[in-house]
């Protein structure tokens, strides 16, 4: 559980309009066990359970009032979700879908399903696939033995099947380069036959099993109010973004574990400011977009 700063007045961020709506489709449960996961996600997991058909089909209607422009699918992984491929197809009939993956558990099947109906759609359909080493030998202690290879054979599949994944990158350590990470994975990506490949390097967050693979949060990590002074909140997620769950509507995916980060049951209930007090919201500040998809060309880092 997260607990939030106590000793600080923290600033408070306004929800300036809903563009982004995220769905935990598969709760906490994941077919990895990744060492620095920030909601430590596992196949034993089940703090939060899966999204039924009804729960999603029931947000995105409440959405279309609240001009919602964009929906993202995240978990644990979402394609352990039974009904994962009805679900994004339900939801381009509302607007583009994005769909964070592991990509170890594609069946061919599913993404040809996909292609045709994004083919269908007037919307566009996207896989971000989360890679953390442009090597085995980088990526496997951090994922798990054997996830490079099945990672890139379903990057593999995504380009078979016509898709252009947005492959994130977490920076695992702190003397890790996010130029250096950028450059060994559009050489490796470009190796597997994705000419110019799509990058996202994220910034590691220290919680969840981070915490206990290097370290926590410090004491002076964390968002004062002088720090939002001429500052565009408009770069935090929290700004523009919700996430639902099974229990309820949250105010980013990174703070699900957080009780006080629960702002609802519906969407309109979910509509207000919200304090920066969590240490995880220093890096949100530091980095901004974290979340959301690169808005243009290959690389962001």
């Amino acid at each position: 559980m997260l607990l939030p700063i106590v000793d600080a007045e923290a600033p408070v961020v306004p929800l300036a309009h809903l563009d982004d709506l995220w769905f935990q489709v598969a709760g906490t449960l994941c077919n990895l066990t990744c060492r620095h996961c920030f909601i430590s996600c596992s196949p034993h997991n089940h703090a939060f359970n899966f999204l039924t058909r009804d729960q999603v089909q029931r947000a995105l209607g409440e959405s279309v009032a609240l001009g919602v422009k964009e929906y993202y699918f995240t978990g644990g992984e979402p394609f352990l979700h039974r009904e994962m491929v009805d679900l994004l197809e339900m939801t381009l009939d509302y607007g583009p879908a994005t769909v964070l993956t592991n990509g170890t558990v594609f069946k061919d099947e599913w993404l040809a399903r996909l292609a045709q109906v994004e083919a269908r759609s007037r919307y566009s359909l996207e896989f971000r696939v989360s890679i953390d080493g442009h090597t085995a030998e980088i990526n496997d202690p951090i994922r798990g033995e054997g996830t490079f290879d099945r990672a890139m054979r379903g990057v593999r599949q995504l380009l078979a099947h016509g898709f252009l994944p947005i492959v994130t990158v977490t920076q695992t350590s702190d003397d890790q380069e996010a130029a250096s990470l950028f450059a060994g994975f559009v050489k490796t990506l470009q190796a597997q036959g994705y000419d110019r490949p799509r990058i996202k390097v994220l910034p590691t967050l220290r919680i969840g099993a981070e915490e206990g693979r290097q370290r926590g949060y410090q004491a002076t990590e964390r968002v004062t109010p002088e720090m939002l002074i001429g500052f565009d909140v408009g770069t935090l997620v929290c700004n523009h973004s919700r996430i639902v769950t099974d229990r309820g509507v949250f105010v980013c995916p990174i703070l699900i574990e957080a009780p006080d980060a629960r702002l609802g049951q519906t969407l309109a209930e979910s509509l207000g400011p919200y304090p920066l007090r969590h240490h995880a919201c220093f890096t949100c500040y530091h980095y901004g977009g974290l979340c959301a998809n690169p808005s243009e060309g290959a690389r962001d880092a």
